[in-house]
């Protein structure tokens, strides 16, 4: 019997990816959901500027949950998919009310710098199980948003 699963990952490497990758999937979908607020309810002098580029950002946001949870299906495990649960795992906590656009731009640093931080997390584990996917797929993610951050900083002066 063979210790690997069907893309030739060691199973205990592949479960160990899969609980990060769940705990990954939690803080994207919290994070979208705050994303999605700052959407609705930014007020203030940019507030056309922002609710267009908030649209951008959870539309994005949600397209990783897709390829997030395809991935732990790929590795042979299930993704969460309860909010209780992505209450539970998620580092991004619910940002209710926030409506002033300064402080929405904030949320989104901080909600991209800790995705970040799980993604290295992950990319390590990633390498350490010669898994290319997973490593690839975080490693686009953090380059995207590194430089994301740098614009969101870059307008808050």
């Amino acid at each position: 019997m063979s210790n690997t699963n069907a893309i030739g990952l060691h199973e205990g490497s592949a479960s160990d990816l899969a609980t990060k990758l769940n705990e990954l999937l939690a803080n994207y979908q919290l994070f979208y959901m705050n994303v999605r607020g700052y959407h609705w309810n930014v007020k203030g002098p940019n507030f056309f500027e922002l609710h267009e580029k908030f649209e951008e950002f959870y539309t994005d946001l949600l397209l990783k949950v897709d390829e997030v949870a395809e991935r732990i299906l790929t590795l042979g495990h299930k993704p969460v998919h309860a909010y209780s649960d992505y209450i539970e795992l998620a580092r991004i906590k619910e940002d209710k009310d926030t409506n002033d656009g300064e402080a929405c731009v904030r949320g989104v640093v901080t909600g991209f710098q800790t995705l970040i931080e799980l993604q290295r997390e992950i990319l390590s584990v990633a390498s350490d199980a010669d898994d290319e996917g997973t490593a690839s797929q975080v490693g686009d993610y953090i380059r995207e948003q590194e430089k994301t951050i740098w614009m969101l900083n870059a307008w808050l002066g």
